[in-house]
C-alpha cells in the first residue's frame, strides 16, 4: 500500500504531464481517518494513489475528480459525519472533513509536486505550501511549492502539524514534509525478515547491515538497501541519516562494535535483541551504560505483548519504535483521535 507521499509521487511521476488531480484534506473538526495535509492523486482513468479515509470517500472523490477535469476548476467538499443518522457515505469517524481538488496542468506547474518529489529524495525536510481558494476558482490559478526548511527554524519531525496560515492576502496550507522513515537493521538472519516486511509496509525504508557472507541475502530482503561491511566502515553521514537501529546479529562482538558505533550518533530509537544478561554483557564489551544513550534505548528489545517467534518479535519491536518515533504513548485510539 503506497503510503508516504514520496512513494505516492514515485508512481504518479512518470505520468505526471497526463489529466491528474489532487484531493488534498484541509479542515478536520472532531475524528477523521486521516489528518490535515493528507495528498491523494485520481487519474481520470480510475487509477488513484494514497487515501483520505479508509474508503469511505473515495468513490465519490473520484466522481468529483472527473469533474474537476472537464471544467478545470477548484473543487470544495464538506463531508459531515456528525449526523448519525446520514448514511450518504457511511464514515465512520464521526467528524466533518474539508476536502479541496484541484487539476494538475502546465498552467499551475503542476502544483509544484516535481518538485517536492525532488527535494524528498534528496533527504530534504521543509514545507509545502499549497494555496487554498474558493469553490469554482480556475485551476490554473492556484499555486504550490516546497520551502525548504532552514537551519534555524524548528526542526521538521513525524510530528510537526499542518497549519493554515494567511500570508500577503492568500489562505495557504503549510504541509511538513520530511523524507520516509528510515531504519537500519544491524543483523541478516532470518528473524529480520518480518521486520523489514512489516516496515516496508508501512512505508518506511529499510537498510540491512551485516558482514558475514551467509548473511542479509539479497532475496531474503526485497526492496532493502543492503551494506556489506562492519558497522565501524560505513560512514557517519549514513549511519547519521538513521531514525532508528535494530541490533540483532545475535553474535556478541558484532553487536558490541555496532553499538558502540552508533552510540555516539542522533539517533531516536535503539534496540539491542536478547535478555537482560545478554544487554550487560554487550554493554560491557562495547564499554558503554545505559546512561550514554541521548535517544530510546530498547534493551530487551520491544514491547512486552507475547510470542516469542519471529513474527511477534518484529511486531513487538516495530511498534515501541513507531510509538517513540511518534512521541506517543501506549493508549487506546479513542484516547488519542483527533
Amino acid at each position: 500500500m503506497v503510503q508516504h507521499l514520496v512513494d505516492l509521487l514515485d508512481t504518479w511521476l512518470p505520468s505526471y504531464q497526463e489529466d491528474w488531480v489532487l484531493a488534498v484534506l484541509t479542515q478536520v473538526e472532531g475524528s477523521s481517518y486521516r489528518k490535515p495535509g493528507a495528498i491523494m492523486l485520481f487519474h481520470p482513468m480510475g487509477k488513484s494513489l494514497g487515501m483520505l479515509s479508509g474508503g469511505c470517500l473515495e468513490a465519490d472523490l473520484r466522481r468529483h475528480a472527473q469533474r474537476a477535469i472537464q471544467t478545470q476548476q477548484v473543487i470544495q467538499l464538506t463531508y459531515d459525519a456528525t449526523d448519525e443518522s446520514d448514511t450518504s457515505y457511511q464514515l465512520g469517524c464521526g467528524g466533518i472533513v474539508n476536502i479541496m481538488m484541484v487539476s494538475l496542468n502546465k498552467a499551475n506547474n503542476y502544483l509544484g509536486l516535481v518538485s517536492v518529489h525532488d527535494a524528498l529524495m534528496r533527504g530534504d525536510r521543509g514545507i509545502y505550501q499549497l494555496e487554498i481558494v474558493a469553490d469554482g476558482v480556475s485551476s490554473h490559478q492556484i499555486s504550490g511549492h516546497f520551502v525548504e526548511a532552514s537551519s534555524d527554524a524548528a526542526p521538521i519531525t513525524l510530528n510537526t502539524k499542518t497549519l493554515k496560515v494567511t500570508e500577503q492576502n492568500k489562505t495557504l496550507l503549510q504541509i511538513p514534509l520530511r523524507p520516509p522513515v528510515h531504519i537500519g537493521i544491524f543483523g541478516g538472519g532470518l528473524d529480520a525478515k518480518p521486520i523489514a516486511q512489516m516496515a516496508q509496509t508501512m512505508g518506511w525504508k529499510v537498510t540491512i547491515f551485516d558482514e558475514r557472507t551467509a548473511y542479509a541475502r539479497t532475496y531474503d530482503f526485497p526492496g532493502c538497501h543492503i551494506m556489506k561491511h562492519p558497522t565501524q566502515s560505513i560512514s557517519t553521514d549514513l549511519l547519521s541519516g538513521l531514525d532508528a537501529a535494530f541490533i540483532m546479529s545475535h553474535n556478541l562482538q558484532i553487536d558490541a562494535k555496532t553499538l558502540k558505533t552508533l552510540q555516539p550518533l542522533p539517533l531516536a530509537y535503539i534496540s539491542l535483541l536478547g535478555p537482560v544478561h545478554r544487554r550487560d554483557k554487550v554493554l560491557d564489551m562495547a564499554e558503554l551504560s545505559l546512561k550514554d544513550f541521548s535517544g530510546y534505548f530498547s534493551a530487551p528489545a520491544g514491547l512486552a505483548l507475547g510470542g516469542e517467534l519471529p513474527g511477534s518479535v518484529a511486531l513487538s519491536i516495530l511498534s515501541q519504535c513507531h510509538g517513540v518515533l511518534y512521541n506517543s504513548k501506549l493508549t487506546s485510539l479513542d484516547s488519542v483521535m483527533l
